[in-house]
Parts: structure tokens; sequence; C-alpha cells
């Protein structure tokens, strides 16, 4: 058996991007993550055993908005450290003008979970959270995968 070391990175194709770089670019730095490549067809962020790239959509894909539930990515999540962090967190996400599904809150998926979930400019949800201990792994967890997720 193999056992990986996290996920080294995630690209995102959005259609907007320039604003998805300006939503990135405040973003990242605060959860560690660095601008190691900004070009003009890709931004690269990396930090904290964690990458995320964004690059632009092909040009028949222009103007097209996400949609959650469709084929392919739902959601991305980056894991705080602390609740103080995601309220941290919130508070940037006001100050940048985003958009806020669910401000922080504990939601339901392990023991102390407590999170804030917002949208970028392409309407790509975007969560942060805290996850106390050993979260889903812990024995007394409840997780249950069917769970609706945010």
């Amino acid at each position: 058996m193999i056992e990986v070391n996290g996920m080294a990175h995630v690209i995102l194709t959005v259609s907007q991007y320039d604003a998805a770089k300006t939503f990135y670019g405040q973003l990242m730095p605060a959860l560690g993550l660095e601008n190691v490549f900004d070009g003009e067809n890709m931004c690269y962020f990396v930090g904290a055993r964690t990458a995320l790239g964004i690059q632009p959509c092909l040009p028949e894909y222009a103007g097209e908005r996400f949609k959650q539930g469709r084929v392919g990515l739902h959601h991305i999540c980056f894991r705080a450290r602390s609740r103080e962090d995601v309220d941290q967190v919130e508070g940037l996400l006001r100050d940048m003008g985003a958009r806020i599904v669910s401000p922080a809150k504990d939601g339901p998926w392990a023991p102390g979970y407590y999170y804030v979930l917002c949208e970028d400019p392409d309407g790509i949800r975007v969560e942060i959270n805290y996850v106390p201990g050993h979260g889903v792994l812990a024995e007394d967890a409840g997780f249950n995968p069917a769970d609706d997720w945010h």
C-alpha cells in the first residue's frame, strides 16, 4: 500500500480570470500560500504543503459560471489551525466583498467541525474549516458520507 503525503495541488479553470486572480491573490496569502507564478494563463500559489492554481477557461466557455452538483468539482476546502483562524478568514472575505454562502458556524460532519463557506467570482465554492483532534477518524465522529455537503 502507498500512503500519500497530502494532495499536491488543485487547478481551477475559471471564466473570469482577472477577477479570480484578484480574489485568490487576496485570500491565498491570508492562508499562508505565496504567489509563486503569476502569468497570462496561470496563477499558482504554494504554501502549507498545499498548492492552488487558476487558469482561464477556453474562449468558448467564457462567461459561464460554475454549477455545483454537476460532474466534476463540488467545492474546495482549506483546513485552518483554529476556530479563530476561520473567524479571521470570514472577516477578510467580508472586507473583500466576497459572496459568503455560510458565515462561520459549526457543521455536522465531525465533532468540533467549524467552517466558513464562500464563492469565488465564478461561483466555485471555497470552504475554510477547522476540525479538532482526529475529525472523522475519531471513534465518536458519527461521520455519514451521505450527509448533505454544502
